[in-house]
């Protein structure tokens, strides 16, 4: 005896079979003391498409590994779903505790192995789109700091970084750092990846705000994507930091997005929701809104004004 199938029923088996995968993997690297480990989420339909899609790079926190790429899975689903992001194929590296830095001593570079090998692994064995169109990166905590940094030096390489409170530090020198802005980072940790002694001048050179101040028309002129968020009761006092790195990019006239969201802490129940919105720029960067033409007829009237003042002088 057969069962009739509704319309409804078939489409809904149709879309069990095209389901995205989530998928493990590992690639052998002597950049690293040990493979790295790395998880996969390859869109609905990636099998049965010949297109190619860009990557993104959801980046772990402190703690963590590439079971973040899992635990975000169903946030990632519903903006694909909605239709506010792009099919991506989403990856996960399991960083551990690396600030995803090349450590001074040459032992691991993280860093390195991600904008190198990885990357390339990645594009060798996925349909994946080249250039700076073809990659994106979401990370939240130290992978904020993470993404950050690579957005900041790599700028024509990148097209966009979303970085969630990230744990970077509300300085340019070494010397202004207070214990209150790394407390939670001890000496080890950090002389294991800065050296021992601690290397300053290291430090500086990966800072995120010291390598926007220092590199500020290089990005400016690739015109990569930034977005930062942080809570106002952050448990790491991160929104100082998050707020001196806005303060960075706007003196600079970096474009940038920069949300500092009220009552909102390190973790809980605000985490999902921030991240559905930071996919959604990248969704707003992947496909631009079209032009607005209530501002374009704004910015017509205000052109003659701006004109004047400028030719007047006024004070």
């Amino acid at each position: 005896m057969h069962r009739y199938l509704t319309p409804i029923a078939i489409l809904a088996l149709a879309n069990c079979a095209i389901a995205a995968q989530l998928v493990d993997g590992e690639m052998q690297t002597s950049l690293l003391p040990h493979a790295l480990k790395f998880s996969v989420l390859l869109p609905d339909g990636y099998e049965s498409s010949k297109d190619a899609y860009p990557l993104l790079f959801m980046l772990h926190g402190g703690g963590g590994d590439n079971g973040f790429l899992k635990r975000m899975q169903p946030v990632i689903e519903r903006e694909w779903a909605a239709g506010t992001l792009p099919k991506m194929i989403a990856v996960t590296p399991d960083a551990q505790r690396s600030f995803y830095m090349d450590y001074k001593d040459g032992s691991q570079r993280w860093e390195t192995v991600i904008m190198g090998p990885f990357l390339d692994h990645l594009r060798k064995t996925y349909r994946v789109i080249d250039g700076p169109k073809g990659l994106y990166m979401l990370g939240i905590s130290m992978g904020g700091m993470g993404d950050l940094r690579m957005g900041m030096k790599y700028p024509n390489r990148i097209g966009g970084v979303v970085a969630m409170e990230p744990g970077v530090d509300p300085v340019l020198k070494w010397k202004d750092e207070l214990p209150r802005h790394r407390f939670w980072r001890p000496p080890e940790l950090m002389e294991s990846i800065y050296g021992k002694p601690f290397d300053v001048p290291y430090w500086e050179a990966n800072n995120p705000a010291t390598i926007a101040n220092n590199n500020a028309d290089k990005i400016r002129a690739s015109g990569i994507a930034i977005y930062m968020d942080a809570g106002t009761e952050d448990g790491f006092g991160l929104n100082e930091a998050t707020e001196f790195m806005h303060q960075i990019l706007w003196k600079n006239n970096i474009k940038h997005e920069y949300r500092l969201i009220w009552g909102a802490d390190h973790v809980g129940r605000t985490l999902v929701p921030r991240t559905a919105e930071g996919l959604r720029f990248i969704g707003r960067v992947v496909n631009p809104p079209p032009p607005d033409p209530a501002a374009e007829a704004l910015h017509q009237r205000n052109a003659p004004l701006r004109e004047r003042a400028e030719k007047e002088k006024w004070r």
